[in-house]
């Protein structure tokens, strides 16, 4: 029987790649810190994005419940004084993550879409509430982590 969950969660604010599967370990392998597994996001930010928070952020960001993430890599592709579009990776996935991490450095978060889960990339033809199979390969690719 075919009984999917989603590995990890996103957002209800939140687009992107999300996989189903109804493999345990699996979903485990790819959800848990301790296997190093990217997800990786572009956002869009409400304000300026500086070399200083992505030393921040390579550094850990502590998050409002004190908790200290792991590194996680920040990328400015655009930053103005009206806002900035980035990528970060991260290897975890606790509660509002990334939108948190902003927080932490004075900023907020104002569209977040997971585009990689692994080696796995969102595909760009696929539209939002769309869905597909993995292909053999891409499973065996995400089983080796």
């Amino acid at each position: 029987m075919f009984d999917p969950f989603p590995v990890g969660r996103l957002d209800k604010d939140t687009v992107g790649l999300l996989l189903l599967t109804n493999d345990g370990e699996l979903n485990h392998r790819l959800i848990s810190p301790k296997w190093k597994v990217d997800k990786v996001y572009y956002a869009k930010i409400d304000k300026k994005v500086t070399e200083d928070d992505v030393e921040k952020f390579k550094a850990g960001i502590t998050l409002d419940d004190g908790y200290l993430c792991k590194e996680a890599k920040l990328e400015i592709l655009n930053a103005t004084d009206d806002g900035s579009e980035v990528m970060i990776t991260i290897q975890e996935g606790k509660f509002h993550q990334v939108k948190r991490m902003f927080e932490a450095v004075g900023k907020k978060v104002v569209y977040l879409k997971r585009t990689e889960f692994g080696t796995l990339p969102l595909e760009e033809d696929l539209e939002e509430g769309e869905y597909r199979e993995l292909k053999h390969e891409e499973l065996a690719t995400l089983k080796k982590f």
